[in-house]
């Protein structure tokens, strides 16, 4: 959802040509987490984990506007890359409005699965609803920071990776032996999402010589988000409004 051609910040011009010269970079990366993503749901629902038919139509919903999400991110890198950046604009409008739904919808599904009891055996309901509640709001909150970043391209489009890095955690989940990991299942989730980002601290200081400041803003937040998670679900009153949720 850039607007600016050439992004403010060291780091701007790489190459002589500006933020171009390495948006095929952040084009294939948004791609293969897309597809990441994707996979990690699908291959959940067809290995009979998870009932999609039973699934109430809230969490269809929710499913939609996701899958909705990862196609309109990789659309903007793309039109990007093609240097279509009217089009750009416009459909990083929607995207806006579309992420708002998302927050919404994915804080509903997780009050609706501590009320209808479709936690997974290896949550408890209070670190679930917790998850349920921080993770959705950092996701909204960071893809409409990168919107009103739009006019700096070189925080705008790691921002807006970030965004994508949040939402590994449910497709991760998906993916790891959560109920044999216990504890550690989180911690390794927050392992990868770090490496992922590490991987774009590493294309920044190949192109520039140094981590750019919104990629080590962006590990902070992932690791906060984590922490937040982990202390709003140990908070006695947050753990015990999710038990009476449960219970109805």
């Amino acid at each position: 959802m850039a607007t600016k051609v050439e992004g403010a910040g060291a780091g701007a011009r790489v190459g002589g040509r500006g933020f171009m010269a390495d948006q095929a970079y952040f084009t294939r990366f948004t791609v293969v987490l897309a597809l990441f993503i994707l996979f990690g749901f699908a291959q959940f629902a067809l290995r009979g984990i998870v009932d999609v038919r039973a699934a109430p139509l809230l969490t269809h919903a929710h499913g939609v506007f996701m899958v909705t999400w990862l196609g309109v991110a990789v659309a903007q890198n793309v039109l990007v890359h093609r240097n279509e950046l009217a089009l750009h604009r416009k459909l990083g409008w929607f995207a806006a409005l579309l992420v708002a739904g998302i927050a919404v919808l994915g804080v509903s599904v997780g009050f609706s699965a501590v009320a209808g009891h479709r936690v997974a055996p290896f949550f408890t309901n209070n670190y679930f609803l917790a998850l349920t509640i921080v993770e959705p709001i950092v996701f909204a909150a960071l893809v409409l920071w990168g919107v009103t970043l739009r006019r700096d391209t070189q925080w705008h489009r790691r921002i807006m990776l970030g965004a994508m890095v949040i939402i590994l955690e449910p497709a991760l989940g998906r993916l790891l032996p959560m109920p044999i990991m216990g504890a550690w299942g989180a911690w390794t989730i927050l392992a990868v999402q770090l490496a992922v980002l590490a991987l774009l601290a590493g294309h920044d200081r190949k192109v520039s010589g140094k981590v750019h400041g919104a990629t080590l803003s962006l590990m902070g937040i992932v690791v906060a988000s984590h922490l937040t998670i982990r202390a709003l679900a140990a908070f006695g009153p947050f753990a015990d409004y999710a038990e009476a949720l449960a219970r109805g």
